[in-house]
């Protein structure tokens, strides 16, 4: 019922500079489960993309719910086709609070994701006259590999053949090296395919193996 930001999105803070608005996403929720163990409700498969799945989260024995706790901190958006509008209060309440996100200008998640360079822009510090300037820095020509998040993705009209919005490289991918500029990046393989990315056939194991 949320959209938090993937971990390589930018954002701009108060002070106009970018910060990466993803991993303290990610560092945010880290910190709320302290490493507790977590539970899981399964609420069905991602309208937008198929090999993701939506659920509520708890941390075991505390029925505070990890989504909406993400919202009121300022780090995730309410959903309004998932969640029927239940987290809009504590999201007006974090905008309203400049909380997270909110203290500075970043397009949704959903928008960074599918690249719509055009999508609103969000927040309490996003200037009219510095329109352009935003969206440049937010979908910056060279996207800055988080830590740990190696895999390149990038966007192809020929991934669509099979269903996916663009073609994820390994560092083991013959064509890892020469692919400069890439559009996303992601930790894992599962992370690039829940965004809808395959794999490029390069990267394929050899056959019998």
């Amino acid at each position: 019922g949320i959209d938090a930001p993937a971990v390589d999105q930018l954002c701009i803070d108060e002070h106009a500079d970018v910060w990466t608005c993803g991993m303290e996403a990610r560092d945010q929720l880290s910190k709320l489960i302290g490493g507790k163990p977590v539970h899981c409700d399964d609420i069905g498969v991602d309208p937008t993309y198929k090999k993701r799945r939506l659920g509520v989260c708890k941390i075991e024995g505390d029925p505070t719910n990890l989504s909406q706790v993400l919202v009121q901190k300022g780090y995730a958006l309410n959903v309004e086709t998932s969640a029927t509008g239940r987290f809009k209060p504590d999201e007006a309440t974090a905008r309203d609070n400049r909380a997270g996100l909110w203290k500075g200008c970043f397009v949704a998640p959903r928008d960074f994701r599918a690249a719509r360079k055009d999508g609103a822009l969000l927040g309490n510090a996003c200037p009219a006259n510095r329109d352009t300037q935003i969206r440049d820095a937010l979908f910056p020509a060279d996207l800055p590999m988080p830590a740990s998040c190696n895999i390149k993705g990038k966007y192809a009209v020929r991934a669509r053949v099979t269903g996916n919005v663009g073609i994820y490289h390994l560092q083991a991918c013959r064509s890892y090296p020469g692919l400069s500029n890439p559009d996303r990046w992601f930790c894992s393989e599962e992370d690039a395919q829940a965004a809808g990315f395959r794999r490029a056939y390069n990267c394929r194991p050899p056959k019998g193996k």
